[in-house]
């Protein structure tokens, strides 16, 4: 079973009971701001709602989402069909850990502009895990651990190649020293709140490959008011003529 939604300018096929966006994708979309970019890589891209907007953002880029759930990819390439994107955008079944240990051969090496990520957030052990594969493997590190990622990026991404996640910040340190083993500097930070009382929900990261250290921290993300209505920006975030 799936269902037909629609964010900002696309349609998105999607699994009803299955793995399903959240605002952590759009958060992320928005959160990619280079001028430019001729190929991007979407890591773990589930139906394909980060690659699509931003194959919508940049539309002289050309867009790879790489999948390693069957059901998601072909939901992936139903979504690519249906936004009318087919010469832009394309689906790679495959698992990131082999492009980690270079030993994918359809992916060259140093090829992409620009990678993004909403990868699985927790350890294989905490949390409960669900019910349903699809969100098990989306949301815990049971085929791929945040090390393989970062790997897979580095092999990916292009000289001065970006790299944007979307991740817990309880984990924050993990990231941080992860990239940091493979030559990934972090340059760019912000923390998402649910509102201004709260404490934070997730951290947004941008990490240039081989890049100079120096961090800017962005001001924080509010998704709600105080009295519980989206924020102005939020409510950009959403609308289609953002």
């Amino acid at each position: 079973m799936v269902t037909l939604d629609t964010i900002r300018d696309i349609k998105i096929y999607q699994p009803k009971n299955g793995y399903r966006f959240s605002v952590d994708a759009l958060l992320l979309y928005d959160f990619v701001n280079v001028r430019r970019a001729r190929m991007i890589a979407d890591l773990g891209a589930g139906s394909g709602i980060v690659g699509i907007l931003l194959a919508k953002k940049y539309i002289e880029a050309e867009v790879t989402l790489f999948e390693i759930q069957k059901s998601l990819a072909s939901l992936a390439e139903k979504n690519i069909e249906l936004n009318s994107l087919n010469g832009r955008v394309k689906v790679i079944k495959s698992d990131l850990r082999e492009i980690a240990e270079r030993s994918l051969s359809v992916v060259s090496p140093h090829s992409f502009d620009i990678a993004v990520s909403n990868p699985p957030f927790r350890k294989e052990v905490s949390g409960l895990l669900s019910p349903e594969e699809e969100k098990a493997v989306a949301r815990h590190e049971i085929k791929l651990k945040l090390p393989e990622l970062i790997k897979a990026a580095y092999y990916m991404l292009r000289a001065r190649g970006r790299l944007f996640l979307v991740y817990l910040p309880e984990r924050l340190m993990d990231l941080m020293a992860g990239l940091k083993k493979e030559r990934m500097e972090v340059k760019r930070l912000r923390v998402v709140h649910s509102d201004p009382a709260s404490e934070a929900k997730m951290v947004l990261v941008e990490a240039v490959r081989d890049g100079r250290t120096g961090l800017k921290i962005e001001a924080p993300f509010y998704i709600y008011r105080k009295n519980g209505e989206y924020s102005d920006e939020m409510r950009m975030l959403c609308s289609a003529n953002h």
